[in-house]
């Protein structure tokens, strides 16, 4: 959610600005906007634009504006509606001018504050305190010096943040901060970027680097300095900037969402890629290390948590490790029993999903060292701050609603599960190697099961007419279940819900009526002959049930109940396969109501804010 994009050049940065924040359009959001100055005008004015269209709508205003210095921004809502007296940048008495991602917990002290001293607020957002905060401090203090100003302000700002800052009389100075929400400083020839996805300045900049908690980076053309929270100028690292991805090219597909969804078998080889055997140096721990704990905690958020549950069923069973999942914005807001024997496991595809930080961090707190942190960004926050790390390869994901992230978290965790399997020496090495083969023959497996896709296009015609559904699973399948249900309500705000299937009798079977569909998945295994009784119920009560099977379940279309039937049964790891055709009977769902599939209304990609 949020994005922001700075730059500071000897040339005109409208353009770069504008597409900045075309590129970071799947992050979600509501409004856009950019301010500028041109340096080379002796007035240089703080000048702005904003919108609640699209960026294609900010892009045709920008033809208008002519800037060396600027700041953007794209807003998800959390402070006062999405309207363009909301959208950043917001701006103080035109001297001051600030794009702002995370949330200000104080805003509401700060505002009284500042309405006494006289300021004005055009805006209901917690963001214009601000930039009025930089305003009394720059003039009001008689502090001319503007990084002075703006460290001055950081120690009241109680939450999380990332800012961009310009001020109408420092036409050449673009400074950046952060706390608790990411930020990046991109390093070109005789310019510099600040943005908050590196993907927003991939190829317009041969090098960056990630500002660290507290870091206050000042920006000019020809240079840039970064200074710590305890006031000291520091170096840090520099990486290599990233090429234009591939994966932020549409190419054939109707969505993103879609060409994600047609990728999954290239991104789960990628995770794959040059893992030969199990074990610890997988997730760059040694086997010394591996031996220090005797249970596991996963934390995770959304999708993200569904993939840690189907997990928990795979640790448990293959190495015998009592596992527990938990919601990671509920973890950190509850008295837990710590134990410094646990692994602590973090899911999250961007790295820097807000609540999952900061449970680690919790975690962290109450003495449990043992982290490690399943994540799709190895430059992420997550995974710097944590012991071990296991990328998952997915690639560029641009829809909002994940599909390839979840998959490949999945095969992350169950290479997990086999490596702890290994390590409490429950698998031969002749099984070993026959679970590395079942795991190499899945994208295979994949594309025959995304061959069933003009099926579920026929399917999907019938959802379009519903208003709720129920989806049911059992045991490990149950989790699939449920990330059906999230990815049809996420694109087509159709009401789903999703239930283990011997749950039905305890409440959900008085939802079931000839009205309400309901979406079963029936892998071939021991829980076949109890779904099928509970399917038996469904269909008494006149519901129609949408079952996807394994090939040999027998189970047989007829007065409903439409069967579509996958091409194999795949043990262990039949939820990867059972997930992607609820992602198809979603995707489709929502193109036939029409909706905006990739950036679905009130959702964010990376929720940055708790």
């Amino acid at each position: 959610m949020c994005g922001i994009v700075g730059a500071v050049s000897q040339k005109n940065i409208v353009e770069v600005l504008v597409e900045g924040l075309r590129r970071l359009e799947y992050r979600g959001y509501d409004s856009c906007g950019f301010a500028v100055m041109n340096g080379d005008d002796s007035q240089h004015l703080i000048e702005r634009a904003r919108t609640t269209a699209r960026v294609s709508e900010l892009a045709s205003q920008g033809n208008d504006f002519y800037g060396t210095l600027g700041i953007a921004h794209t807003r998800w809502a959390t402070h006062g509606k999405p309207d363009t007296q909301n959208a950043h940048p917001h701006i103080s008495d035109g001297l001051i001018a600030v794009v702002h991602n995370g949330i200000i917990e104080n805003y509401e002290v700060l505002r009284d504050e500042l309405k006494a001293l006289g300021y004005i607020f055009a805006s209901e957002t917690d963001t214009e305190v601000i930039a009025h905060l930089i305003h009394r401090a720059y003039t009001e203090t008689k502090q001319v010096d503007l990084v002075a100003a703006v460290r001055s302000v950081l120690p009241r700002l109680h939450g999380a943040y990332a800012i961009g800052v310009i001020a109408q009389d420092q036409p050449d100075i673009l400074i950046g901060a952060r706390v608790g929400s990411p930020l990046v400083v991109a390093l070109g020839d005789n310019e510099n970027f600040l943005a908050s996805d590196a993907l927003a300045l991939a190829g317009r900049a041969h090098s960056m680097l990630y500002l660290e908690e507290g870091d206050v980076a000042v920006l000019q053309a020809k240079g840039i300095q970064i200074i710590d929270a305890f006031g000291q100028v520091v170096q840090r690292a520099h990486k290599p900037m990233p090429a234009q991805a591939d994966s932020v090219d549409l190419g054939p597909y109707q969505h993103y969402m879609q060409k994600e969804i047609f990728e999954q078998p290239r991104a789960i080889s990628d995770t794959l890629a040059n893992i030969a055997s199990f074990g610890p140096e997988l997730f760059n721990a040694t086997a010394q290390e591996w031996q220090k704990f005797d249970q596991v905690l996963i934390l995770a958020c959304g999708t993200s948590y569904y993939s840690a549950c189907v997990a928990k069923y795979w640790i448990e069973d293959l190495a015998g490790i009592p596992t527990q999942v938990e919601i990671a914005s509920e973890y950190r807001y509850r008295t837990s029993v710590p134990n410094p024997k646990t692994l602590i496991v973090v899911v999250s595809q961007s790295g820097e999903t807000a609540d999952t930080l900061a449970a680690l961090r919790h975690a962290q707190s109450l003495g449990h060292e043992l982290t490690l942190a399943i994540c799709n960004v190895d430059s992420s926050a997550m995974v710097r701050e944590t012991r071990w790390k296991f990328l998952t390869k997915a690639g560029t994901e641009i829809g909002v609603a994940s599909t390839k992230a979840f998959t490949t978290q999945l095969v992350a965790l169950y290479v997990l599960a086999i490596s702890l399997a290994k390590r409490a020496g429950r698998i031969t090495p002749e099984q070993e190697k026959s679970l590395l083969r079942e795991l190499r023959h899945l994208p295979k497996a994949l594309q025959a099961v995304l061959a069933l896709e003009p099926q579920i296009i026929a399917w999907s015609t019938h959802f379009a007419k519903w208003e709720n559904a129920l989806f049911l699973g059992r045991g490990m399948h149950y989790p699939i279940a449920l990330e059906g249900a999230l990815k049809l309500k996420e694109i087509s705000y159709i009401h789903a819900e999703a239930y283990p299937a011997g749950e039905l009798k305890h409440g959900p079977l008085a939802l079931v009526t000839e009205k309400m569909p309901v979406v079963t998945v029936a892998p071939k295994d021991e829980l076949l002959e109890k779904l099928k009784s509970n399917m038996q119920e469904v269909k008494a009560r006149g519901g129609k049930l949408y079952v996807f099977a394994d090939h040999d379940t027998e189970i047989a279309s007829s007065e409903g109940i439409q069967v579509i039937r996958l091409p194999e049964h795949y043990g262990n790891l039949s939820p990867i396969l059972h997930v992607v055709p609820l992602q198809l009977l979603a995707y489709h769902t929502a193109c036939a109501l029409g909706t905006d599939v990739d950036k679905p209304r009130n959702l964010a990609k990376s929720v940055t804010v708790e």
